[in-house]
């Protein structure tokens, strides 16, 4: 790891960053934005963090880490020989995307069905669990648009796929269970 004892390089003056390989890119690159946007999203994990407590907050702890792998996966293309690397880039794996998918069925256990669709709101934690959900699904939206040029690792993918989802899931338990969800109202409005 090399330590810097200053926070600027001075590098990216002219509008290129550096990836994980030492390639030098445009900061405006797919690469650049999707994990750019990784990182956004683990930001409002941390304000998300600030509202929970227990269980929630420790499965929030571990998405915060789990982005960071994520970063970390992206900023390296894996266009190249992982093998042939001066060292084994972090990958998100397969495990990753199971333990979300068990906390998801875990959550929604608790949950009566949705009748309706529900708005972002009533408690603080639920309102920022759905902008997690949001900027993670932009962040997804950008990976995809990454796969279409450049290779991607599939468990990436579907990390994020996921990720949303257990957003969603999690901002209804911090809702009380669901009873406190805020519901759509179709037209409500209209007639005002």
């Amino acid at each position: 790891m090399v330590v810097l004892s200053r926070i600027y390089t001075r590098t990216g003056d002219a509008g290129e960053t550096a990836l994980g390989n030492g390639a030098r890119v445009a900061k405006h690159s797919p690469r650049v934005a999707a994990y750019g946007t990784v990182d956004e999203t683990n930001a409002t994990v941390g304000l998300a963090r600030l509202h929970a407590q227990g269980e929630m907050q420790e499965a929030l702890a571990r998405i915060s880490n789990d982005l960071f792998d994520l970063g970390a996966d992206l900023c390296r293309p894996e266009m190249e020989r992982d093998h042939e690397a001066d060292y084994t880039p972090l990958r998100i794996i397969a495990a990753q995307v199971n333990r979300l998918e068990r906390e998801i069925d875990g959550m929604n256990a608790r949950l009566e069905p949705l009748r309706s669709f529900i708005l972002p709101g009533g408690s603080a934690l639920a309102a920022q669990l759905h902008l997690c959900r949001t900027v993670s699904r932009r962040a997804e939206r950008e990976l995809v648009e990454l796969a279409t040029v450049e290779s991607v690792n599939p468990e990436a993918l579907r990390y994020l796929n996921r990720l949303s989802d257990w957003f969603f899931v999690a901002g209804r338990i911090a809702n009380d269970d669901g009873r406190a969800d805020v519901l759509w109202v179709p037209g409500l409005t209209r007639e005002a």
